[in-house]
């Protein structure tokens, strides 16, 4: 039996070599989707553990692998209960029914919970206080700490709490998802001579989970722990037997019916506050928390003991995340960077003249995002600029891309934003700024019913010499001020016509009606991209059969559509070398005799988020080179509205293989690679380790 990364054990038939390979439809030559979500978040958490990162950029690594989880159940895992709940016993591709998986999430993430306290009790913690920086138990508080703390708790905390006793007139109450609470069992008798029994005590979200002590020694408490020592004040004449605290995470899949509403906004505004209510998918509990305690928790929330996940520490790893600021210490942090700025020009020459001089590539975070803010700002206030249209999926709130939007709109131009109001999390504040560009005069669309609009897209259409151009932005992440400077992407600007006309006529398809448009620089999703990305592996297969040279490339966020998989599996088959970059989940199986021995699948961790998208097909002077928004999932290719751009600049197109494909193909200091048996190992440094991002941002960066 072997174990994989993930600590559960893989069946003996998935790496077992057959005499003959096994039809590729076979369920042994998929991988689990939700597994390979876990397992991607033990890659994170062993950012955590690197003694040679920064110390407290280890514990934001840890936090981000808690807030995936948090994220994890309330889609994920909330969907195949659903399908459970609903009488579904479908196997996948993999073969696993949503019962079996649910299973083998359970064991893979309690086995990755148990981890990830440890890392934090054990290396981080003391790691943080060797350094200066503590965060300090209830029973190591000094004199001054407690005095201090008690008059914190009487001033800023108690008069925002709201304890709950349980009665007939106080049944145990609705608990909000992911917030902090806790069990805590009285004895005595109230004024009303009513028998104490449990009371809950909900900690509202305004006051701050982490909070330095003074004296200027990096000295911080939690919350939780200020509330436990002094619960009692909040039952006066009772006497507490119990503290624990608790967490409840539920499903935050929002449903609306879109052929059915008139109105997808007031729809969504409806749905939203319904999320944090919904069914519960997981309940957190401190270690300490007697099995009763639990068991009842259990029943009145409607989950198993399966979903019961016991922690050593804070029930919600993440809140630890503001530890990192408070404390101060840039010593313990990434050195900074400046991002270079690939479209620099002389004062006075605007971005539109540097586009007509040439084609500009940005490649985010080592590059600055201010070439798409120029084009936007300039587009805002230029007299000749006729009209602005883009897409917006997330942009975070009080967005500077949704200020020039508003800028250009209240200045008369013609601004068109196809806002995606179903982007997962960030619905409410894409309502927000939805309602913030129609007030400024703006046209705000909602997509195509059914369709997610994941593309990112912007076209500024400017009268020069009596005629219009249009300059073009194409990218493969999010217009989002924070994210460019911690994700990895590439944006393509240009005024070329053809690309023009092509993004112009997704914008009319995503405004109005008509059918799908013939495109010459653009593949779109779901119309000309699924088939066309089918169509390129298969060019490839054929070439191989014939003997003459082939290769594929391809660097994604995940790889689970089964008909892609499928392909590539006849590709290698057909000896098509095959080099694939999955930063999250990949459901294929590389390296299986017969099926995929010539394919190698990779996934690169590290200090940004690998979030670039950029496919490879053919050799020399045949090869085809895309950036993309889409991975190769079903929803990307068959329910989401994407884009594939084919990069026309040969200078250009060189500079994306190299730094998007061919630098994380060497990369042996941040890469993990994929075993046919479907746990990651990590790849082994030579004698001189490459590192794609920092070589990236000293190729790139201060520009």
């Amino acid at each position: 039996m072997i174990v994989g990364t993930t600590g559960y054990e893989l069946d003996a038939v998935t790496v077992a070599e057959p005499a003959d390979p096994p039809p590729l439809n076979d369920p042994s030559l998929y991988l689990n989707r939700e597994i390979g979500v876990v397992d991607f978040n033990r890659r994170v958490l062993e950012l955590a553990k690197d003694p040679d990162l920064p110390l407290l950029e280890r514990l934001r690594f840890l936090t981000i692998c808690s807030s995936n989880l948090d994220e994890f159940f309330e889609v994920r895992v909330a969907g195949l209960k659903q399908l459970v709940a609903a009488g579904s016993d479908k196997a996948g591709s993999d073969g696993l029914t949503p019962t079996q998986a649910l299973a083998r999430i359970s064991e893979g993430v309690h086995s990755l919970v148990s981890e990830q306290y440890r890392v934090l009790n054990e290396i981080l913690l003391p790691a943080l206080a060797a350094e200066g920086v503590h965060l300090h138990r209830r029973d190591l508080w000094t004199d001054e700490h407690r005095d201090w703390i008690a008059d914190y708790f009487r001033d800023q905390v108690l008069p925002v709490l709201t304890p709950v006793a349980l009665d007939p007139a106080h049944p145990f109450p609705r608990i909000l998802n992911k917030a902090l609470h806790f069990a805590v069992w009285l004895e005595g008798s109230d004024a009303f001579g009513r028998p104490a029994g449990l009371a809950i005590v909900p900690v509202p979200r305004c006051l701050p989970r982490v909070i330095e002590l003074p004296g200027g020694e990096h000295d911080h408490v939690l919350l939780s722990s200020v509330i436990h020592a002094h619960v009692d004040q909040l039952f006066a004449g009772m006497t507490v037997r119990g503290v624990h605290q608790f967490r409840v995470t539920r499903n935050s899949d929002l449903w609306v019916d879109e052929e059915e509403v008139e109105d997808l906004l007031d729809a969504l505004r409806g749905e939203l506050p319904s999320r944090k209510f919904s069914d519960a998918v997981r309940l957190e509990v401190a270690a300490h928390c007697p099995d009763g305690t639990a068991r009842l928790l259990l029943r009145r929330v409607g989950l198993t003991e399966e979903e019961l996940y016991r922690v050593d520490g804070p029930v919600n790893v993440h809140r630890l995340k503001s530890l990192i600021d408070e404390a101060d210490r840039p010593d313990l942090l990434y050195p900074a960077f400046t991002p270079g700025n690939p479209a620099r020009r002389p004062q006075g020459v605007s971005i539109f003249e540097r586009l007509q001089q040439g084609d500009v590539l940005v490649h985010h975070p080592f590059q600055s995002f201010s070439p798409v803010m120029d084009l936007l700002r300039e587009a805002a206030r230029d007299p000749n600029v006729l009209a602005i249209k883009q897409t917006l999926y997330r942009t975070g709130a009080d967005s500077p891309v949704v200020q020039r939007l508003i800028e250009a709109a209240q200045a008369g131009k013609e601004v068109t934003a196809i806002v995606e109001l179903r982007a997962r999390f960030d619905e409410a504040a894409n309502i927000k700024l939805a309602e913030q560009l129609q007030e400024a005069g703006a046209s705000v669309v909602y997509g195509v019913v059914g369709y997610k609009c994941h593309a990112k897209l912007l076209s500024v259409v400017r009268r020069e010499g009596g005629k219009l151009r249009r300059y073009s932005h194409i990218g493969t992440g999010n217009y989002h001020s924070a994210t460019v400077r911690a994700y990895t992407d590439f944006g393509y600007m240009t005024c070329d016509k053809t690309v023009g006309r092509d993004v112009h006529k997704v914008f009319m398809q995503l405004t109005s009606v008509g059918r799908a448009p013939e495109l010459d620089q653009l593949l779109q999703s779901p119309f000309t991209l699924p088939t066309a990305v089918l169509e390129l592996i298969a060019e490839e297969t054929s070439r191989a059969r014939r003997g003459k040279p082939s290769r594929i490339q391809a660097r994604m966020n995940a790889l689970t559509e089964p008909t892609v998989i499928q392909a590539l599996y006849e590709a290698s088959q057909a000896g098509v070398p095959i080099q694939l970059i999955v930063r999250g989940t990949c459901c294929l199986r590389p390296g299986v005799p017969g099926v995929s021995e010539t394919i190698e699948v990779r996934s690169v961790v590290g200090r940004f988020l690998e979030h670039s998208r950029v496919w490879r097909f053919g050799t020399g002077r045949r090869q085809k080179v895309f950036i993309t928004s889409a991975d190769w999932m079903p929803r990307n290719l068959h329910r989401r509205v994407e884009v594939a751009f084919a990069i026309p600049n040969k200078v250009l197109r060189k500079r994306v293989v190299n730094e998007g494909l061919d630098l994380y193909f060497k990369d042996d200091a941040r890469a993990w690679l994929l075993r046919n048996d479907g746990g990651w190992v990590r790849a082994r440094p030579g004698d001189r380790p490459v590192c794609a991002q920092s070589r990236l941002l000293a190729r790139l960066a201060g520009g």
